[in-house]
């Protein structure tokens, strides 16, 4: 009886590569997704740890299933990438999706940024220092992420 191939499953290398690929071919009708919202309307989830990292995926994760989490945005690793392939620039449509996301921010919470009246803490998260050293070309054995 002939057994059936098992397929691989594609290489970090290969993800990155498609990843860019859907970028660099999006047409105006379909704009690539960088920015990924969590909170009362969450966007992502555990499954989606390459695209949003560790933490992102978390939080997205702990949002969908209903925890108490404040809502806030994660920007995607495919904009490192694209950062790295572009002469360390951004993607036009990042900016406009942030905007998006911290108005959807601020909807939820009933507070603007910087309103001196109603303000609203702000927590910020960092890559780790693991993803940082895999996209700046140095190899990283810590196992941080």
């Amino acid at each position: 009886m002939a057994q059936k191939k098992k397929a691989k499953a594609p290489t970090k290398k290969a993800k990155a590569k498609a990843a860019t690929k859907r970028a660099s071919t999006s047409n105006s009708k379909k704009e690539v997704k960088y920015v990924y919202d969590f909170g009362k309307k969450t966007d992502g989830d555990a499954k989606q740890r390459e695209l949003l990292g560790g933490k992102g995926a978390n939080l997205a994760e702990m949002a969908r299933i209903g925890l108490p989490v404040p809502p806030g945005f994660t920007i995607s690793t495919e904009v490192c990438t694209y950062f790295y392939k572009n002469k360390r620039s951004y993607p036009k449509s990042l900016d406009g999706q942030m905007r998006s996301s911290v108005a959807l921010m601020e909807k939820q919470l009933g507070k603007k940024l910087g309103d001196t009246k109603k303000t609203i803490a702000t927590f910020r998260s960092f890559w780790s220092k693991g993803f940082h050293a895999r996209h700046d070309g140095h190899n990283s054995k810590s196992g941080i992420e």
